[in-house]
């Protein structure tokens, strides 16, 4: 006679499967864009164009005003030929830090990778890696963006969720005057304003002097102080100039007033 009986739970259990980031317990939206908008260098992992064979390695990353991966990528590599045969790719961001390096946030993206010539993507790259400068106009490199089909972010222990195309990117209808005035905003803060900058930084818990502004786009700012960087997030998100120059002005009144001690009664 068969035996019937039903397995233990701890048999019948499969792998834990993440949860949609519009049903995760914390910020998995939030977590995933900062991610994408810090991290400066990943994994790319592409597929050999001989065999197959997953193949992983090291790249410097910059994003697009909606978040998107750009990457400037030289054609002699073996990632680049993989990528003329196969889009396909995925790309780690994980910021490591102190103790386990399983204790910190990391997102995988998956996507399509894309050659581009657009200036725009160029200058944002190298806003984000100025010493690629010396190297950008060899007529062997060129720049790529990654088109995401999914994400899949680990925030930490029992903190999972995966995201989509739509959760991982901005959506900018009708934030068009934010994209084209990016680039004198950029210019007139480093110029005229490090001391709001640095505010902007230490209000986001990173200290010291020295920031520059390397992009902004409707949900924040990215700031750099030689290798390190901030992402300084708006109180509320902008979708024209006249509102993000009222965002600035107040995001640095307030962190002026929390920097001042209150006189004594």
């Amino acid at each position: 006679m068969a035996n019937d009986a039903t397995p233990p739970a701890q048999e019948r259990r499969g792998p834990a499967e993440p949860l949609p980031a519009s049903e995760a317990p914390f910020d998995a939206i939030g977590l995933a864009r900062h991610l994408l908008r810090s991290v400066r260098s990943g994994a790319l992992a592409t597929i050999d164009a001989a065999d197959g064979t997953p193949f992983a390695s090291l790249v410097t990353i910059a994003t697009d005003s909606d978040g998107t991966p750009l990457m400037l990528l030289s054609r002699l590599s073996a990632h680049t030929r993989n990528l003329d045969k196969d889009p396909r790719a995925s790309l780690l961001f994980s910021v490591g830090g102190k103790g386990d390096p399983l204790a910190h946030p990391r997102l995988t993206v998956t996507g399509r990778a894309a050659r581009t010539d657009e200036p725009r993507i160029r200058e944002r790259f190298l806003a984000r890696h100025p010493k690629a400068k010396l190297y950008a106009d060899f007529p062997d490199f060129g720049f790529f963006t990654l088109a995401p089909t999914a994400g899949h972010l680990n925030g930490g222990f029992a903190k999972a969720a995966t995201l989509t195309p739509q959760e991982l990117l901005l959506d900018m209808e009708g934030a068009e005057a934010v994209v084209a005035g990016e680039r004198g905003a950029v210019e007139h803060m480093n110029a005229d304003h490090a001391d709001a900058l640095a505010l902007y930084a230490a209000g986001a818990g990173e200290a010291g002097t020295g920031w520059r502004l390397t992009g902004l786009d409707p949900e924040g700012l990215d700031l750099m102080a030689g290798e390190r960087t901030a992402r300084v997030p708006y109180p509320e998100p902008v979708r024209d100039m006249g509102s993000l120059r009222k965002v600035l002005v107040a995001m640095a009144a307030a962190a002026r007033a929390a920097d001042t001690p209150q006189s004594e009664a």
